[in-house]
This record gives C-alpha cells, structure tokens and sequence, in this order.
C-alpha cells in the first residue's frame, strides 16, 4: 500500500450527499451506531440515499424507529431497520451479534459520550472508555465474520480531534489511582479509536476488511455536548472555530465508508475528508502515540482480556 498522505478533492464544507454523490450501494448491508440522532442520522441518510439496507444501532428504539421512518420519506429507501444496542452493556452487544445474519459491508461505530461525570459501568470500567471503545471493539470483533463475508468490507472508527489531550494510560485506565478528569478520559477512548483502527486493519486487512478512524469536526447542535456546562459551552463555541452542520460532520465517515479510490486504504486517521497531517497541532493532526503499532497492538489484547474477565 502506497504510504503517501492521502487527498481527496472534498473538504471541511463538503456533506455527507457531496462525498457519495453517483455512488451506488445497493446490494451492500450497513451498520451506523448511535444512528438516532447528529451525524450518525446524516450518515444513515446519505448511505440510504445511495440505496444501501441500513441498520440503525441505537440505545432508544422508539428514537431510532422515527429517524428510519423520516430516512425513508426522504430518501424513497425503505430498506432500514432499526435494532437495540447499548455499547456499555456486554450482554446487549452480544445480542446484537448474535441477531446480525449475513454479510457486513459497512460498520461506522459512530456512537459515544463525551465528558460526563465519573461513572463506571457495572464491569467497573469508565465509561467513556467503556463505550467508546470497549463497546465498540466488542461490536466489531463480534462482526468480524460477517464483515469477512462480504469479500471487501469497511469499518470505520469515529474519534475526535479529542484525542490529542490523552494517550492510553494502560497502568491506569479506570481511573481507579489517578484523579478523574473527564476530558483527559475522553482523550484517552478517542485516541483508543485510533489504536482499533491500526490494529484492526493490520488483523484484518488479509479477510478484505479495510478500518480507518475520523475526526468529524466541531459539530453544531449535537446530543455529545450534553454534559458540557453552560460556561463550556460558551467557552467552546468563542474561539472564532468554524463548526461544521451534522451534513458536513458526516461526510468523512462516509467518504471512509463509501469512496472507491479508498479501496485498500487502511489503519489511517482522516479529518476534513482527507488524511490528517502526522504530528498533532493545536487543533488538527494526528498524534503519534495514535497510531503506534505497539500501542495498538497492546490495546487490542488489554481490551480482549478486560472481555473475557467482565463481571
């Protein structure tokens, strides 16, 4: 695979329906987590829209059976079903799973939390680290052969920009020594997105599965902003930043998940629909420790083992 950064002729304007424009996916089987509301409703559109079967993953059924129904009337698909997921419950994962038959074309792990109050899941795992990333390993590990079915498959990581305020800290990731500080916690499960990545492609790129990670962008009006104080909030949106519409802040995911030139392309970290430069700025780039191989490697069998050993 050619090393070189990879471009594309779209950009931090460019939406979701500019970037699969004239792509046509009938016949392909997708998955979007926390598809019930921001951009992974943008993105279960826009795959919808070029005739895709989307399954929407979410926590809120009721939510997720409203937003398939408004895809519909807006896209003329009616090829989307909407089945329950809590990526911070094992159990509900595997029966996820164990309900999926068939192939797997495309697998955006898209939901997450940002910043709450410490909370830890009944495993005893932090939770932002244990749906960001727990969760969703467990999903796409669980996916693995279905993903393999379908010959050439995409999965794709959504982390954040977040990630440069943490690496993995593997001596404590619970927090359980360390003070808790939710965004350095944040950081952490954003840059273990990245890490899946790596390791996921490098596992898994043999089977014709190929795994990148996304920044999607600052994002008006999102459901992940929740737990930010009103002064956050404030705080956030003075910096003079541009912030993308949940439309713009799809389009990277699906450029990942749908683009042909993308073929083969793996264990990389996009932002504004091309590759991130290597080599974090202030507010762009990629950190290193992202995309460590060891690291990656190491993660991969720490979040197996923590699988395994759950309560």
């Amino acid at each position: 695979m050619n090393d070189s950064r990879i471009t594309t002729p779209f950009g931090a304007q460019s939406t979701a329906a500019d970037v699969i424009a004239g792509i046509d996916l009938d016949g392909r089987r997708a998955i979007v987590t926390g598809a019930a509301s921001g951009i992974g409703v943008e993105t279960a559109r826009a795959l919808a829209s070029a005739n895709a079967e989307v399954t929407l993953a979410v926590r809120d059924v009721a939510a997720g059976e409203r937003v398939a129904a408004e895809i519909t009337a807006s896209t003329g698909n009616s090829r989307l079903r909407v089945a329950p997921l809590d990526l911070a419950d094992p159990a509900s994962i595997a029966a996820f799973v164990a309900g999926w038959t068939g192939p797997l074309h495309i697998l955006i792990n898209n939901a997450g939390i940002m910043a709450p109050p410490l909370t830890r899941t009944p495993q005893g795992w932090e939770i932002q680290f244990g749906t960001n990333h727990l969760g969703h390993f467990a999903l796409a590990t669980g996916l693995h052969d279905a993903l393999a079915a379908a010959g050439r498959s995409r999965v794709v990581s959504v982390s954040s920009r977040g990630h440069l305020r943490a690496g993995v800290d593997f001596d404590d990731i619970n927090f359980e020594r360390r003070e808790y500080d939710p965004w350095v916690a944040y950081g952490q499960s954003k840059t273990a997105n990245i890490l899946f990545a790596v390791e996921a492609d490098k596992r898994w790129a043999a089977s014709g599965i190929t795994v990148n990670a996304v920044h999607p962008g600052a994002i008006v009006a999102s459901n992940l902003t929740r737990y930010m104080s009103k002064e956050e909030l404030e705080a956030a949106t003075s910096t003079g930043e541009e912030f993308k519409t949940p439309e713009q802040g799809a389009a990277t995911s699906v450029l990942l998940a749908t683009w042909p030139a993308l073929d083969g392309v793996g264990g990389r970290y996009f932002e504004d629909c091309n590759e991130a430069v290597r080599g974090a700025a202030e507010r762009s780039g990629v950190a290193e420790y992202a995309l460590d191989p060891e690291a990656a490697a190491r993660l991969w069998r720490v979040s197996t083992d923590m699988l395994v050993d759950r309560i």
